[in-house]
């Protein structure tokens, strides 16, 4: 079951200069990680117990987030909602005729299983369904 927003992903050329605005709202950084499936960094910042904004970094230029960055500017890159049950969302959403963009669900940063569903299935969101496998 889906059962909250999980983070919002924002597309960054440099995640050090973002980094330093997003902590002028008094935001603390948890934590940065690189995770090379995706060739991105990514920091994280959470609001209040449950939200974060992630921050998203390319590694290199053939990473999906330069690619998204050069096609559409720095930004707003996704929304994720958690859920206890990865896999059954995505049939969830399959079966009611909603196109995924990953056919078995994939490791995330934050040690998460994660699924993403089209942006053009979304009215235009990138959504991203994630099974964190432990809470904060």
């Amino acid at each position: 079951m889906i059962s909250k927003v999980s983070h919002i992903g924002i597309a960054v050329k440099n995640l050090e200069e973002a980094i330093d605005i997003w902590t002028k709202l008094g935001l603390t950084v948890e934590g940065i990680e690189t995770v090379e499936s995706q060739k991105v960094r990514v920091a994280f910042l959470p609001i209040g117990k449950e939200v974060r904004i992630e921050l998203l970094e390319p590694t290199s230029e053939d990473s999906p987030i330069a690619k998204y960055i050069e096609k559409k500017g720095v930004g707003i890159h996704h929304l994720a909602l958690a859920s206890d049950d990865v896999i059954n969302e995505m049939q969830k959403a399959e079966n009611n005729g909603l196109q995924l963009i990953d056919k078995t669900p994939r490791p995330g940063a934050h040690n998460a299983s994660i699924a993403f569903l089209h942006p053009k299935a979304m009215a235009g969101v990138l959504l991203e369904l994630c099974q964190e496998k432990h809470d904060h």
